[in-house]
């Protein structure tokens, strides 16, 4: 028999099958959140779903910490509203703070381990499946600091399964200006980079 544990983890495989996402993204002003949410969001209206997305702005981004909340479902959304997420992209310690305890029983962290410890998850409830992706460092590799948000982007998205990295690279030229549109082969790699590394590597357990 599963334990308890076990059967809260389960939670989060049960609501894919659902297909009902909330998900909050969150780092500090310049590491690409918002982009990054309107990435996700893209993908999902260009995937046919039900999507609503929504940036925190004011005196949040002026301390200092970006984040948006973007659900996605195949029925319509009743509010854009997110306090409770099945998942969270943590880009930096404040952002892990701040939203790691909002995180529904059995949800998803993927966080930057660039940036956070391990030591600074121990609040956390032990169900939720915790991935850490050395974002900063793969975006150095791939010749492009601001690229970290794309590896975080893509890893969450092999972790959950809801869309591929291709299919988020597909969109990226919708959600780019075009003077930045110069950034896309590196933002495709990033977003493949991501998903190789969550593909290939264990969540850590609490």
């Amino acid at each position: 028999m599963y334990d308890t544990k076990h059967e809260i983890r389960n939670t989060r495989y049960q609501l894919r099958k659902t297909n009902y996402e909330e998900v909050i993204i969150a780092g500090f002003g310049g590491q690409g959140i918002i982009l990054a949410g309107k990435l996700l969001a893209q993908t999902a209206m260009t995937a046919g779903r039900e999507v609503t997305y929504m940036p925190a702005y004011g005196a949040e981004v002026r301390g200092g910490t970006a984040n948006c909340a973007v659900v996605i479902a195949d029925e319509p959304i009743a509010s854009p509203l997110v306090s409770r997420p099945n998942s969270l992209i943590a880009m930096n310690k404040a952002s892990l703070n701040k939203f790691g305890g909002r995180v529904k029983p059995g949800g998803l962290l993927v966080f930057n381990s660039s940036l956070i410890d391990e030591k600074n998850l121990d609040s956390l409830d032990e169900t939720i499946d915790i991935l850490p992706v050395p974002a900063d460092e793969f975006a150095v590799e791939l010749g492009n600091q601001k690229a970290s948000n794309m590896v975080a982007l893509g890893a969450y998205l092999q972790k959950t399964g809801l869309f591929s990295a291709d299919a988020a690279a597909q969109a990226l030229p919708d959600v780019l200006a075009r003077r930045y549109h110069k950034t896309l082969p590196v933002n495709t790699k990033a977003l493949h980079r991501g998903a190789k590394f969550a593909k290939t590597t264990d969540s850590i357990q609490l």
